[in-house]
Parts: C-alpha cells; structure tokens; sequence
C-alpha cells in the first residue's frame, strides 16, 4: 500500500510545472523563428504550423489590444466629460448668481424709474424719497412706517405718493421714521374732485372693498347734470385742507343715485398697487388753506388724537 503511493507520487512529481512548459513552448517559438529569419526558410509545414500557431495568438493579442485601448479611451472620455460637467456646472451657478443680481438691480431701477416719474409728475411740490420698513398686519399697505422723519423734513401733515399718485398722508413722524396712514384705511377721508367736470366728492377708504373688489369709496357726489362717467379721474380736490391739489387718486368704477336724489355715490379703483408698497415720496410741503372745514377735517382730528395717545404713551 506504502509502495504503490510512493509510486504514484514519483509518477506525481515527474510532471513539468505550467510555468516551465510555458517557457519551453515559448523558447521554441522564438528558435522557430530565428531560424526562418537566418535560413530564409517559408513554406512548407513550418509554414502551416506558424498559421495554426501564431495568427490564432496574433489574433487574440489584437482583440486583446483593441479591448484595453477600448478601455483607456473610455476612461479618459469618462474624465474628461466629468471635468467638462464640473466645468458647465461652475458656469451655471455664476450665470444663475449673475441673473439673480440683474434681477434684483432691475428690480431697484424700475422702483427708482418709478419715483423719478412721480417726481416728475408733480414737479411743483418739493420730495424726499423714503423706504417702507414696517406695516400693520394685513394683505393691505393700509399703514406703514417709513424711514424717513424730521431729521429729513418729514412731519405730521404731509402728503405721501407712490406709483401714479396718492399713498395717504403722515400722521406721526420721529427724528428718523415716520407712520403713514393710506387712503384705503377706513378711517381716511379725503376731499376729491373730478377733474373732468371739476365735481368735488369724499373719498372714504375702506377696506371691505378693497378685498372683495380692490376699490374704496366716494360719496356726495353733486352731479346734476351726469356728467360723471365711469373711467373718469378723480384727484384731491383745492378745498382740501390736508392734501395738495390736483395728485391722483384713482378712477371712477362705479356710480349710484343716493335716496335723496341729490346726491350720489360710488366706488374709486385707486392708482396705487396698496399690496406691494416699497418705496414712496413724501412732499415736505404742508397744505396752505384757511379756516374752512371740509371731510379731511375728520381725519385731522383722529390724527391729531393719534398723535397725541403715541406720545402720550412713549413718555410714560
């Protein structure tokens, strides 16, 4: 039993390894060739075994070849479309940042272009131009803060415009800001005309209107004759005791005969955007007038009052 494993492992060991028979069958290849080379030896069986033998590997190391280079171009194709990404990514997020920054200049410049034009439009009042920098809760710019006050000629009584015409007017004003209550605050009233028929009216805010139709209203209308139309303009009016002349305050929508058949009301579209208010211009002119009473005097007395409870409640 120990004999024929002896054997069997003598049998075992007298086998070549792989890597010799590799090298045996590599070195007669290359004496093959040597000696077609040096004897000028083609045709015949050699040949015939060098056309089994060498073009069959000739063919493997080709496609071998081709495979790896294959690769390599895919890789550094690879690389160089992930560089590129990278690269148009950088691009992007510059051109985003860029247009996010016209956007905002664009933005600052038709607000500016929008003040100048209003400036423009009322040539004959002196103005300072403030930001909003706070509001009272609401979708509505009914009242706001500006920053704007006295240190910049900005006081009680003055008159405040934005977009085509008339925002309210100042009812408290500090060294540094100012509040402002608007036209379609409920308790605004403001005394207007007609400027086609120079028929004059009072302007009420409100805002009940305002959200179910983005309108305020006017009543004491006289207009005996109808010629007040629906589309007409209507401005403060030169009886008015608080506001300057001839500023825009919207468009007739809408007109009704009162009971009294004497009078008439209806409902104003205002020119100014009150949901987006940003920047306004205070005329830092009061309005000269004597002791006559008209509607404004209303709000005169509540701003007064306003003015006084503030105070009253900051000194204590």
């Amino acid at each position: 039993m120990s004999k024929n494993f002896r054997n069997r492992k003598r049998k075992h060991n007298k086998k070549l390894p792989a890597r010799y028979t590799l090298l045996i069958m590599t070195a007669v290849c290359f004496v093959t060739m040597l000696l077609s080379l040096t004897l000028n030896i083609s045709g015949g069986p050699l040949k015939t075994a060098a056309g089994y033998v060498f073009i069959p590997m000739q063919k493997g190391i080709n496609s071998f070849g081709i495979h790896i280079s294959d690769k390599v171009t895919e890789i550094r194709t690879l690389k160089n479309v992930k560089a590129e990404n990278k690269k148009l990514k950088a691009e992007v997020e510059e051109l985003t940042t860029q247009l996010t920054t016209n956007k905002l200049e664009q933005y600052e410049l038709d607000n500016y272009r929008q003040l100048l034009d209003l400036d423009t439009k009322y040539p004959s009042y002196p103005k300072v131009a403030a930001s909003v920098i706070a509001k009272d809760s609401g979708n509505w710019f009914s009242t706001f803060t500006i920053d704007k006050g006295k240190k910049d000629g900005v006081d009680v009584g003055m008159n405040v415009l934005a977009g085509s015409g008339l925002v309210g007017i100042v009812t408290d004003a500090g060294d540094n800001f100012a509040k402002v209550r608007c036209i379609i605050d409920d308790a605004s009233k403001v005394s207007g005309m007609v400027s086609t028929t120079e028929d004059n009216l009072t302007v009420s805010g409100n805002i009940k209107t305002m959200n179910e139709d983005k309108v305020i209203t006017f009543t004491e209308l006289k207009d005996d004759d109808n010629k007040v139309k629906e589309g007409d303009p209507v401005v403060t009016s030169y009886v008015s005791d608080r506001y300057q002349q001839g500023i825009l305050i919207g468009y007739v929508t809408k007109i009704e005969n009162n009971s009294n058949n004497l009078t008439k009301s209806g409902t104003i579209t205002p020119v100014v955007d009150f949901e987006h208010i940003e920047n306004v211009m205070v005329i830092t002119q009061l309005k000269q007038t004597g002791d006559t009473k008209t509607a404004d005097d209303t709000e005169s007395t509540e701003t007064a009052g306003d003015s006084q409870t503030e105070n009253s409640t900051e000194n204590k």
